[in-house]
């Protein structure tokens, strides 16, 4: 019981490590929280601060699910026949992304845990793993939108532990309770895409584009160029005026 208690503290502590707030700061100055969807993830912090904080806020959230489950197997391991090891990962690995969502450090107000959860995944079992992965950036890539390949993916996994009893971390033998952790876990992850979910059903939820950057910001490079030109213009025009 002490090494289930130690390691939701520990994971739950890592997951409240909110690095797209951290991150969104240092870069844009801004908190992401307050722009955009309002959503402390890499896919807000991609929409509203780039692709650069975008990539290293992603890269950080899924090694928060990896160095958490990680530790886990430790502290299984040291804890020997008084604690279950699959349990105590699982704990670990649900901790965390609590964490992430209903962060200590940051007001209880964090992102969604799709990023962490991906991290989790991988390493709780690498084979359910990467099936997951390849078909969520499929879906997204088809739909154009994060939250059904994050939901879809979270719902095949919780399938798929039901299927697949190998590959776990360690060589930790398939234990029922995967099957259990493979549900909270997806059902985590829907929770926390409830208002994606309604415009999903409604048709009018937020897609992925990048050619609507480009457009802007083509547009914004017009604009300063218009405004230099106008103004070459009016020195000129100054020039002319006084040299008459």
């Amino acid at each position: 019981m002490v090494a289930y208690i130690i390691m939701a503290i520990i994971a739950y502590a890592i997951g409240s490590i909110n690095f797209s707030v951290i991150i969104s700061k240092k870069m844009a100055g801004f908190d992401v929280r307050e722009k955009g969807s309002g959503n402390a993830g890499s896919t807000n912090v991609l929409r509203t601060v780039g692709k650069k904080a975008a990539i290293i806020t992603l890269i950080c959230d899924i090694l928060k699910g990896v160095i958490s489950v990680l530790i886990a197997l430790l502290v299984g391991k040291i804890a020997g026949e008084s604690a279950n090891s699959a349990i105590v990962v699982e704990i670990a690995a649900l901790a965390v992304v609590i964490g992430h969502t209903f962060p200590i450090f940051f007001g209880f107000r964090g992102g969604k845990g799709v990023a962490t959860s991906l991290g989790v995944i991988l390493v709780v079992n690498w084979k359910i793993g990467l099936i997951c992965l390849v078909f969520a950036l499929a879906l997204m890539a088809l739909t154009r939108m994060v939250s059904l390949g994050s939901i879809s993916a979270s719902v095949l996994f919780a399938v798929l532990t039901i299927f697949i009893r190998d590959s776990y971390i360690g060589g930790i033998d398939f234990d029922f309770s995967f099957i259990i952790f493979g549900i909270l876990l997806a059902a985590l992850v829907i929770f926390n895409h409830r208002s994606n979910l309604k415009r999903i059903i409604n048709g009018t939820e937020n897609k992925l584009s990048f050619k609507k950057k480009e457009k802007e910001s083509d547009s914004e490079d017009k604009i300063e160029e218009n405004k230099e030109e106008s103004n070459k213009e009016e020195k000129e025009d100054s020039e002319t005026v006084k040299y008459k």
